[in-house]
């Protein structure tokens, strides 16, 4: 762990000079991006720039490798960089800061305790307070405008019996087994947490000074999400599907109201569709919100909207956007609002006009990340490029191509480093769509040698892959790995009709999209067409698992939690909303679940295929990759089962997230032809 204020000072003033020496020093042997630096990265996140925009807050994580887990303090730095010190400290995550309305104090959650809890802290002292000693892990921290309270989100159980059951008395002593557990909810797990408890989250407010008991804001049998105060700090608006049914009406989310007096709700949208980020203007007259209006696609962007305080002018502000808007912001003299959104592999910060008139603030071939906005335009975020990992930024918002750099925890790390470079792919699927990707040559890159390349697909499939750092990439290039990464259609970032492109088909011509990609980057000359491999994990196994059973061009596969069997997928996933991705139920058109099924295919198989996936998965259950595993192995495919212990959908421990890196390559080097 490189946790020392020290070393922050230098990576702060040296940051410059760190990467010109990239050029002084042509002739210096440079490092690889070796396994040995995977727990030495560090991250930077969650900033918050005070209200006077003279300091920002962020959340610094590093790895605890004696424990096995990923930890974050409380770090602080003025916005002109000459002093970042620590807040917090300790073997333990403290998350989410926020500041208080006058700047002097910030609300945090720590599980310092062993239980996630919220805390302030009194920047002058530096004093910190534990408000809650609940059971529940809180969320959605949002100061009163008075800064006299806080309001937050946390679940509830429910304790009504189901059944009334009645059984002899134990006997003194006795070893019985536990009871049974009884599901009468349509979603009874979720990934990341296990089986829920009966139950449903609710607001509550409590003295940001004083702590004490708790006050529950809602009730009823639904869940409340997203709390923001009104500006005169006598109602709070959430999101919420206060109906009958409510777990049916599948993203069919309101806009709700309550009055803090009466505990009286008022429900202020009724399209069909999800609406939800309430955020109020700075003078109180306008609510502004996101969503969409449902058109049964597979996947929605939304747009953002406004309407007034009690419901009404509603008003579509910015819509047919590439993407989904997020971390709706309003300007401070109450003129539009401020949205960060992905674009063809990146993401900025734009902002639309009361009039609905859209404008891009920040641009660049890079990732932003968590803006922050003060009263007087001042901004924090974080920024990732193809060649750094995130680093803290501020800039002013009337000129922010003149961005400063605050904080940069890993320069250190990479400064020796050389990685492979990145090269922008524009190409065409066979049926004349236009495609992007991107290239990364091996790190050690010689233009008269061929290389083997990877193939990696990313998840979702709703999703974008963008040009942020990516770790595992650059380890693969430092290997000796061209790796090509692309965003097929169905990915976000490109409108609404290019999600709609694997409507009801996925998989489908996201297929014949990768293999065009294939074509692209063989096109570069340096490609072994005899050494290609491909991965990905979640929707991009499906795809991986689907590839296979479709070409034999590819020397190796990885499907990484994987669908395997949509029929019987639907039916032990998490959630029930999968069902929306067919026109039917699987017992209504059976042959269209075989169909878009990678198990049905795998008679095609003679890729060396190896299956990952965690043994508690709840989102693509392991029985999926055994399923697919079984069949290879009953074929006599050549075939490997790899089981994460203890692993949801995405890997939580570090060493797993290293160990999948590590399998990879194994499993690639034993295929791969050696020349």
């Amino acid at each position: 762990m490189k946790k020392h204020l020290a070393s922050v000072r230098v990576v702060v003033l040296l940051i410059g000079v760190v990467f010109i020496g990239f050029s002084l020093a042509a002739e210096k042997p440079f490092k690889l991006l070796e396994t040995e630096t995977y727990f030495e990265m560090e991250s930077v996140g969650a900033p918050q720039i005070s209200p006077d925009g003279q300091f920002i807050i962020f959340t610094r994580g590093w790895v605890d490798k004696i424990n096995d887990q990923s930890r974050s303090n409380v770090w602080i730095a003025d916005i002109d960089g000459k002093r970042i010190r620590e807040l917090t400290h300790g073997n333990w995550r403290d998350s989410s800061p926020v500041w208080s309305p006058d700047g002097k104090k910030i609300a945090f959650l720590s599980e310092r305790d062993q239980t996630t809890q919220i805390h302030v802290m009194w920047l002058d002292t530096g004093d910190v307070a534990q408000l809650t000693h609940i059971e529940r892990a809180p969320g959605g921290l949002v100061w009163s405008p008075d800064g006299k309270w806080l309001a937050y989100t946390a679940f509830v159980p429910d304790e009504k019996p189901i059944l009334n059951v009645k059984l002899p008395k134990r006997p003194e002593g006795a070893k019985w087994a536990a009871p049974a557990v009884l599901v009468d909810r349509l979603a009874w797990r979720s990934d990341g947490r296990g089986p829920l408890p009966r139950g449903y989250t609710h607001i509550y407010v409590i003295d940001a000074e004083l702590g004490g008991t708790p006050r529950p804001i809602t009730s009823g049998d639904y869940n409340h999400n997203d709390p923001h105060w009104s500006a005169d700090g006598k109602t709070i608006f959430f999101s919420a599907i206060r109906k009958p049914d409510a777990e049916y009406t599948w993203g069919d989310s309101e806009i709700y109201a309550v009055d803090l007096k009466t505990l009286e709700v008022k429900a202020l949208t009724d399209r069909k569709g999800p609406d939800g980020s309430p955020r109020v203007s700075p003078d109180g007259k306008w609510i502004a919100y996101s969503g969409f209006e449902d058109k049964n696609y597979t996947s929605h962007l939304s747009s953002v909207s406004v309407m007034d305080s009690n419901g009404g002018s509603k008003k579509l502000l910015a819509g047919n956007l590439p993407s989904s808007p997020g971390n709706i912001i309003w300007a401070a003299d109450n003129s539009g609002l401020y949205y960060q959104m992905e674009e063809r592999g990146e993401n900025n910060l734009y902002f639309v006009s009361l009039a609905g008139a859209v404008k891009k603030v920040t641009k660049g071939a890079h990732v932003l990340s968590g803006v922050s906005i003060a009263k007087n335009g001042q901004a924090a975020a974080t920024i990732s490029t193809p060649y750094r990992p995130g680093y803290l930024v501020t800039f002013n918002l009337l000129k922010p191509e003149a961005a400063k750099e605050l904080v940069d925890v890993n320069a250190d790390v990479l400064a020796e480093v050389k990685l492979g470079e990145i090269e922008e792919l524009k190409f065409y699927a066979p049926d004349g769509l236009g495609l992007q990707g991107w290239l990364i040559k091996p790190a050690e890159f010689d233009p008269a040698k061929k290389y083997p390349m990877l193939l990696y697909i990313h998840g979702g499939p709703w999703s974008m892959y963008s040009v942020a750092f990516n770790w595992d990439w650059q380890n693969f290039a430092a290997n000796g790995y061209a790796v090509l990464f692309m965003n097929p259609r169905g990915s976000t970032g490109y409108g609404q009709d290019f999600v709609n492109g694997i409507q009801f088909s996925y998989p489908g011509k996201d297929y014949d999209d990768l293999m065009a990609g294939v074509d692209a980057a063989l096109t570069k000359g340096f490609i072994d067409k005899d050494n290609l491999f491909v991965c990905g994990g979640s929707g991009g196994g499906i795809l991986t698992a689907w590839i296979v059973g479709h070409t034999n061009r590819f020397r190796a596969a990885v499907s990484m939690r994987p669908v395997i069997n949509w029929h019987s997928f639907v039916g032990i996933t998490d959630g029930p909303s999968w069902y929306r991705q067919f026109r039917k139920y699987p017992w209504e058109d059976p042959l269209e679940y075989a169909l878009r099924s990678p198990l049905n295919y795998v008679a095609n198989v003679t890729t060396p295929t190896m299956v990952m996936t965690g043994e508690a998965d709840l989102r693509t259950p392991i029985a999926q990759s055994e399923e697919f595993y079984r069949a290879l192995k009953l074929l006599k495919k050549e075939t490997l089962l790899v089981r994460m212990p203890e692993e949801y959908h995405g890997w939580r421990r570090p060493s797993h997230r290293l160990l999948q890196q590590a399998y990879l390559m194994a499993w690639f080097e034993k295929y791969r032809v050696k020349k």
